[in-house]
This record gives C-alpha cells, structure tokens and sequence, in this order.
C-alpha cells in the first residue's frame, strides 16, 4: 500500500509537457506570471490558487520550474479522455464526498511532499461560479502543519475570459491572465496553538485573504456551491477563528479539488 501511494503525483510526463505545452501556451494566450523568484528551488511547498476555470491548474503546470501534483475529482477517473492523462499529469483523484475518502487523498498528497515535491489544492473546493472568492477549505493547512512545509497562495485572474466555467475548450488568442504567487504563509506560528481546529482554521483564512489581497475578488464567508448562511457575514476578510463550532473533520471540509 505504501508503495502505490509513493508512485502517486507528478512525473517525467509532466516534465516533458511542459517544456513542449509550455511555449505553446503563452503563444496562443498573454501569461502574466510573476512572484514565482519567491519559490523554493527544492523541497515541499503548497500552491493554494483561487478557482476560476478549468485552465488554472494547467497554466500554473506550465509556467512553473518544478512538477506540481494536484488532487482532482475522482469522476475524471471514469472517462477513457482523462483517466491515463490526468494522473500522468500529476493528478491525485479524490471523492469528494469528504470523510475518510478525503483523508485518504490527503495522506497521499503528504507522501508527495515528504518527497520534497510541490503539491497544489484549491481551498475553495471547486470552481468558482459567480466570481467571488469563497471560504476556504482546511485540507491545505493540515498538510502544512503535519510536514511543516510553507503554502503559496497564488492568485489567478483573466482564465475565466479564455475558458469561462462550462466551455468545452478554451479559445486561442481570447483574452489574457495573470499568475501572481504570493508571500508565504509558515506553519510555524500556528503549530503552538492549543486547539489544532482552530489552528486549521486561522491558517486557512490567512491564505484566503492573501488570495484576495492578489486578485481583487469579493470575499464571501461561504463554501463554493452552498447557500450562505441566514446572516452571510460578506467582509473585506475572510472570517475570525472565533466560531469554535466547526468540527474537527466535517464532510467535504478538508479538501479542494481541480474541477
């Protein structure tokens, strides 16, 4: 078992692609990519990008210096299309149904970093539909704080014009974006913190307001893809660690997901 958990995430194929893909790629579309002089030439670092569609894990693929893994929807898994391709890519499936199925994916996206390798997550879980930057989801933080490795966040803008959420492809020469990685956010000062849920929960609403701080979006103190609550705190940042009721492992909670 551990031995096909190893074998998982990014490879020699990713590699190959993005010395071939890559030049292709800021040919057909303008690729503003710039923050990425603050990566750490070797050993693990989290990616954590704002999700505006389906290009942003593929564009942060091929302008960075290193391979990356990603965790992706397990349904990609059941298409002749994507089910060699995607995992060559560095895709590690996740079912999103939560519980121990997302503690699984996780635990593989730890043995990735403990090899010294670069891992990327959505925080908010999905792509965004409406535009706005959603509440973050935990999953990277516990990474984080497990192997004591720093998150990026990144902030993505102007994907959305070349491949909006729904297209079926994107269309060349349409539009440009931007890649901003960001300062990062280190475990360190959250490691003493007595309440490991309250811990998770800081780290992650730090990283969102760094992603917000990148790309402009509005905040809104809700998850992607769910109703916001009777009185939606809406804030120029994401949320407080105060609220103590969030359970230590909720459904669907953990983990972020390239859609």
């Amino acid at each position: 078992m551990t031995a096909v958990v190893a074998a998982q995430g990014a490879g020699k194929a990713q590699a190959r692609s993005r010395r071939l893909l890559g030049p292709i790629a800021r040919r057909l579309w303008r690729i503003d990519a710039s923050g990425y002089e603050g990566l750490p030439a070797d050993g693990p670092a989290i990616l954590c990008p704002n999700h505006i569609s389906f290009l942003d894990s593929a564009f942060l693929m091929l302008t960075l210096p290193r391979n990356i893994s990603f965790v992706g929807k397990a349904e990609y898994m059941d298409s002749w299309k994507t089910k060699i391709l995607f995992p060559a890519m560095g895709m590690i499936p996740i079912d999103r149904s939560g519980g121990s199925k997302s503690l699984a994916a996780l635990e593989t996206a730890a043995a990735v970093l403990r090899r010294g390798e670069l891992f990327g997550i959505f925080p908010e879980g999905t792509r965004s539909r409406d535009g706005v930057l959603h509440r973050g989801r935990t999953g990277a933080a516990r990474l984080a704080l497990d192997i004591g490795c720093p998150i990026f966040p990144v902030g993505i803008t102007g994907t959305d014009t070349i491949q909006p959420p729904g297209a079926k492809a994107p269309v060349p020469f349409r539009g440009s974006c931007s890649i901003t990685i960001g300062r990062p956010v280190r475990p360190e000062r959250y490691l003493a913190r007595p309440e490991r849920r309250l811990a998770l929960r800081s780290m992650t609403d730090e990283v969102m307001f760094e992603i917000r701080e990148l790309t402009g979006q509005q905040y809104v103190d809700h998850y992607a893809g769910e109703a916001p609550a009777t009185e939606e705190r809406e804030t120029a940042r994401p949320a407080s660690v105060t609220d103590a009721t969030e359970p230590a492992v909720p459904q669907g909670e953990l983990v972020g997901t390239a859609s």
